[in-house]
């Protein structure tokens, strides 16, 4: 049967007529309606000194955005929470073999803040790396001998060593760099990139996260849907998670009865509804729903195809690893990145938890590159292979560094290493980044920057500026204020680009 939205009974079962006595009876729609000519006055007079934005933007993105062209398309970004340490992977500090178990001097330290963990330590004893380190590539970029996958691809890559940020807790720290600040609340880099860019792909949202478990510290630190939330922006720039267990997707499956045609209907049904009540209350979020209703239909036929890995050459799953059959995974999830940049997704964000290694760091950190070198590498050279390298950007790093002194007690094959947000290593690959090339330096402690600063703003307008977007440019008014992902800092980092 057609239901038309004119029909005297509803898709609900209930008429018309009683929806008009139960909204009148209902205490909020009361209450909101006797308050319009209070609101029309609050909102001429909030009107006067807040800009609010004309319309919602397009698929295409705002007007204006990209600000010129862009040298990447879309990112893929390899969040690895929970800290990495940089003198264990790509910053080796051979010298510090001769200074095994001595306290870092206090010059080094220069008053640094500490955590509460190590705090009460009345020494900080230097625990060098007890991993292999050798150049590679061209570059003769330095790799340790946990990422033999990655070291086999150093001339694809632009290390950043000497990455720094303002906070030494991991919450606030992995909340300032997705968001440009400590506090929750502000829109997350892939809604910002939803909100000026839009989305090349109708039929998938403009930004999706996938989430995976680390083998080196499977109990490490939760991660919050507000890390990939919209903030203050419109909700139909927020990230669409993909779960890790499970469907990808809640709810993409029509319940037993219920036909595409159905459901097709309903919406219809449900759209007008939602359309009358954004011209009598004038409310953006209803447009939202209406949108985010809408994708949820399409991606009823767009996300069984995507996650269907059936078809993948063997070679290719191969390259990924054993754990690329496994969903949830950082290897599954690294072939859905690409299978995801294939369909023009904007901004793509794998967090790969497990990286809190304040104790057993020399057996956690092993699990933890088991799980990512090798297909981080696949996935930068399955996107060569197919061309989509030329116009994406990855990223792969997490939210601060660790110590060079040992958290508890140092022995020949053991250490722990603390949260260390003054310098840090991340890299980069693929659209409009200088192959190649190490950037930044630091002391023999691997303690302090010594050569070319990147704090996480500049790090943020440099990855705004591969996608073509002038970051001082990109602002939404919130509150009186005009606001940007990088505050009012941040410059582009021209020394890491091709």
């Amino acid at each position: 049967m057609t239901l038309k939205h004119n029909s005297p009974t509803s898709m609900f079962g209930v008429e018309r007529s009683m929806l008009n006595v139960q909204d009148t009876l209902n205490r909020r729609v009361f209450l909101r309606n006797s308050a319009g000519a209070i609101g029309a006055t609050a909102l001429s007079s909030l009107m006067a000194n807040d800009a609010l934005p004309s319309a919602l933007p397009s698929a295409g993105g705002l007007a204006g955005f990209p600000n010129f062209a862009p040298k990447a398309k879309r990112i893929i970004y390899l969040f690895q929470s929970g800290a990495p340490s940089q003198m264990d992977l790509f910053d080796p500090k051979p010298q510090m073999e001769k200074r095994r178990g001595e306290d870092l001097p206090a010059t080094i330290r220069n008053g640094q803040r500490l955590t509460g963990m190590t705090s009460g330590q009345k020494t900080f004893p230097v625990a060098p790396s007890i991993f292999k380190f050798a150049q590679h590539g061209n570059s003769g970029a330095w790799i340790s001998d946990l990422m033999p996958n990655i070291s086999g691809i150093a001339d694809e890559l632009c290390f950043i060593k000497s990455m720094h940020t303002e906070a030494i807790n991991h919450d606030p720290a992995i909340t300032f760099f997705q968001t440009g600040s400590q506090l929750a609340g502000r829109p997350s880099i892939g809604s910002w990139l939803s909100y000026g860019l839009g989305s090349s792909n109708k039929d998938l949202p403009a930004y999706v996260v996938l989430t995976s478990f680390g083998t080196g510290r499977r109990e490490d630190q939760p991660l919050y849907d507000r890390l990939w939330g919209s903030g203050f922006i419109p909700t139909q720039h927020q990230g669409v998670k993909f779960r890790n267990t499970g469907d990808p997707v809640l709810y993409l499956s029509n319940p037993s009865g219920v036909d595409r045609g159905t459901r097709r209907a309903m919406l219809d049904e449900l759209s007008i509804l939602n359309q009358r009540d954004f011209e009598q209350f004038g409310d953006p979020e209803t447009q939202t729903r209406i949108s985010q209703y809408e994708m949820a239909f399409r991606m009823q036929m767009s996300v069984p195809d995507l996650v269907d890995t059936s078809k993948e050459p063997q070679h290719v799953i191969d390259a990924y690893g054993p754990d690329v059959k496994k969903p949830g995974t950082f290897a599954a999830n690294c072939l859905l990145a690409r299978r995801l940049a294939e369909r023009d997704v904007r901004c793509i964000q794998l967090f790969h938890m497990g990286w809190d290694h304040h104790g057993g760091l020399p057996a956690a950190i092993k699990g933890q590159c088991s799980d990512t070198d090798q297909p981080t590498a696949a996935l930068i050279k399955d996107l060569k292979e197919r061309g989509l390298l030329e116009d994406t950007l990855i990223v792969w790093g997490g939210e601060f560094g660790r110590t060079i002194y040992s958290q508890g007690e140092l022995s020949e094959t053991n250490y722990g290493r603390d949260h260390h947000p003054r310098c840090f290593t991340i890299f980069m690959a693929g659209a409009g980044v200088k192959k190649g090339t190490t950037f930044g330096a630091t002391d023999d402690y691997c303690y302090n920057i010594t050569q070319d600063p990147v704090h996480v703003h500049d790090l943020n307008a440099t990855i705004m500026h591969l996608l073509g977007v002038n970051h001082e440019r990109l602002t939404y008014r919130f509150q009186g204020r005009d606001y940007r992902l990088t505050d009012i800092a941040g410059k582009v980092v021209k020394g890491v680009l091709a």
